[in-house]
């Protein structure tokens, strides 16, 4: 029974330290970001939004997706949104049908590949970051991924054990993100 216990406590004890390890090593947002091809944004928060189509504003990359609008969202919609200017109007795509971070990758595997792309901005929040390259290497792996992580408002990672949400949150990220790697696994095995 010492021996099932210990080893219960050794896998706990891991598990807890790779967790922390995750949190810890969640990227930055740059300084500076290289120019791409193209500009990938994943909706989940108006920061992300603002921050891909100022990106393109900036010239950047030449064209920007927005991966994962409802349906019921237009173009317009978006640019209103985000203050998009005439870059935006000429050079952004919507793209309805992702779902999740599996579907944001193949939209934007897709995309990528219609465009002849090389290269490519991938706009998230900090901690989807992670989850996202590894779900967008697995669909892309001879395009060039540069991440641009955004801190969102709404997410405190400066002290996150003490708040319980965005413990819960970052859980729950952690454990979508190993998910990911067993799966993506699996499918190239």
């Amino acid at each position: 029974m010492r021996v099932f216990l210990g080893v219960i406590f050794l896998l706990l004890l891991g598990y807890g330290l790779a967790f922390v390890l995750f949190v810890s090593s969640l990227p930055p947002t740059p300084v500076q970001v290289p120019k791409a091809d193209g500009i990938v944004a994943l909706t989940g928060g108006d920061e992300r939004l603002d921050t891909a189509v100022s990106l393109l504003e900036q010239g950047v990359g030449r064209r920007l997706l927005v991966s994962g609008v409802s349906q019921q969202t237009t173009k317009e919609t978006v640019g209103k949104l985000s203050d998009g200017g005439p870059r935006f109007d000429c050079c952004a795509d919507i793209g309805y049908a992702a779902e999740d971070t599996h579907g944001n990758a193949e939209e934007a595997a897709e995309w990528a590949r219609t465009h002849h792309f090389a290269s490519l901005v991938i706009v998230t929040g900090r901690y989807h970051m992670p989850r996202t390259l590894h779900e967008f290497a697995a669909r892309m792996p001879d395009v060039t991924l540069i991440p641009y992580p955004v801190n969102q408002s709404r997410i405190d990672l400066s002290g996150w054990w003490r708040h319980s949400r965005t413990v819960s949150l970052l859980h729950r990220e952690f454990v979508k993100y190993l998910a990911s790697l067993v799966t993506t696994r699996l499918q190239h095995a």
